[in-house]
C-alpha cells in the first residue's frame, strides 16, 4: 500500500510520537509511507527522515486553501491509496485534499474527541462529521463520536502503542522509600497541585516512608514549591525535577504512577508506566479509562475525589504486594494490547477495513 499521512506539527507530544510508531511499522512490513506536514524543523522530523521517510512541508504560508491546494497537489502526484490525517485539526484537509485527488481518508480522534469539538466550534463538528472514516485512540471517543451523530461504521479503534522494549520492570533498588511519581507539564488543566496535596495526605496517613517526584515544568512551578512548603514537603519528600527529558529513569525509581489531570487525551507516559510494571492511580478523564483497568492493573477516581485517591495510595503503600501484583498485570497487559508488535494487526484491520 502507499499511504501519506498528515501531520499537523511534529513538536513533542504524544500524538507525534504515535506517528513515528505507525510510521516505522507500516515501512518494517513493506508499506510505501510519506509525510506531509503542516510544521517545519521540530524535534520529531529528524527522527522520522532517519527512519527513511520523506517529510515534505505544506504550510509554508498561513492560508487554509493555500495548504489544501499543496495538499491536493502532493496526493495527485503521489497517488497514494490513502492519506491519513494525525491530527484532529488537520481532518478537513484530509478530507478536502482526498476528495479532490480521488483517494480514501483517514482522520484522526485524539483523547475522548469532545474537548476538540467544543474548542473548534462549527469546524470542530465538521472536522468529526465530514471524514468517511475516523481512527480513534479510544474507545471513549468512538461513543462520544456515535452520540454526536457519527455513524458507527465510519468508526475504528487505533489504540496507541508503547516500546516495551524501551520501558521494562526494573527490581527497587533495596531500602529505598515507597516512591510516588506524578508527570507532566505544569499547567493548571494537569492539577498537579491534588498530587501534592495527595502525597501529604499519604504521609500523613502512614509510618512507611513515602516521597514524591513531580517530573515535569511549566507555569505553574513557583505556585506549586509553595503549595508543598505550605504543606511541610521539603525537598527530602517531594522533589520537582523538571523537564523530564527521559521519563524511564523517574520510571525505573517509582513504584506507583498518579496522574491527577481534569483533561487528558490518551496519555503516554500511562502506557510507559504500565510498561515499566508500574500501577496507575489515576483521574477517569479522556482515554485514560481504556488503558487503565480498575482494580486490576489501577484505579480510577473522578476528578475531585481526592481523599478517595489518597486512600487507595495508601493502601499500596501499606500493601506493597499488592502494587506490585497490579504492576505485573500492567506490564503483561502493555505488552498484548499496546505493545509495538500489537501494532501491524491494528493497522492491517483499519486499512482492511477502509479499502473495502
Amino acid at each position: 500500500m502507499r499511504i501519506t499521512f498528515l501531520a499537523g506539527t511534529l513538536g513533542l507530544g504524544g500524538a507525534e510520537r504515535q506517528l513515528f510508531h505507525i510510521l516505522g511499522a507500516l515501512r518494517r512490513y513493506g508499506a510505501e509511507v510519506r509525510l506531509l506536514s503542516l510544521t517545519q524543523g521540530e524535534a520529531w522530523e529528524q527522527r522520522i527522515r532517519a527512519e527513511g521517510v520523506d517529510v515534505e512541508w505544506v504550510g509554508r504560508k498561513a492560508s487554509r486553501l493555500w495548504r489544501l491546494a499543496r495538499i491536493a497537489a502532493a496526493l495527485r502526484r503521489d497517488r497514494p491509496d490513502i492519506v491519513q490525517s494525525q491530527h484532529f485539526f488537520t481532518n478537513l484537509y484530509a478530507v478536502g485534499a482526498a476528495r479532490l485527488a480521488g483517494c480514501h481518508e483517514v482522520c484522526a480522534i485524539r483523547g475522548d474527541g469532545l474537548l476538540e469539538v467544543r474548542r473548534n466550534g462549527w469546524l470542530g463538528r465538521l472536522s468529526l462529521t465530514a471524514p468517511r472514516t475516523l481512527a480513534a485512540n479510544s474507545r471513549a471517543a468512538i461513543e462520544h463520536a456515535v452520540s454526536l451523530g457519527v455513524p458507527r461504521e465510519r468508526l475504528h479503534w487505533l489504540p496507541n502503542v508503547v516500546d516495551t522494549d524501551q520501558f521494562r520492570p526494573v527490581p527497587a533498588a533495596a531500602g529505598r522509600p515507597f516512591t510516588l511519581l506524578w508527570a507532566g507539564r505544569l499547567t493548571p488543566v494537569k492539577r498537579a497541585d491534588r498530587f501534592v496535596r495527595l502525597l501529604a495526605a499519604v504521609r500523613g496517613a502512614t509510618r512507611r516512608a513515602v516521597v514524591g517526584i513531580v517530573a515535569g515544568d511549566g507555569p505553574l512551578r513557583a505556585a506549586l514549591q509553595g503549595e508543598a512548603a505550605r504543606l511541610r514537603l521539603g525537598s527530602d519528600c517531594l522533589r520537582f525535577a523538571g523537564a523530564a527529558q527521559d521519563i524511564a529513569n523517574h520510571l525505573e525509581g517509582a513504584d506507583v504512577l498518579v496522574s491527577t489531570s481534569d483533561h487528558e487525551g490518551t496519555p503516554n507516559v500511562i502506557l510507559e508506566a504500565m510498561a515499566a510494571g508500574l500501577p496507575v492511580v489515576a483521574t477517569a478523564v479522556g482515554g485514560v479509562p481504556d488503558l487503565v483497568l480498575e482494580g486490576e492493573t489501577g484505579w480510577l477516581f473522578p476528578a475531585g475525589a481526592e481523599e478517595a485517591m489518597a486512600g487507595a495510595v495508601t493502601r499500596l503503600v501499606e500493601e506493597p504486594q499488592r502494587a506490585r501484583a497490579a504492576g505485573e498485570r500492567a506490564r503483561m497487559r502493555a505488552e498484548t494490547v499496546h505493545g509495538l508488535d500489537a501494532l501491524p494487526a491494528h493497522l492491517e484491520r483499519l486499512y482492511r477495513a477502509v479499502i473495502a
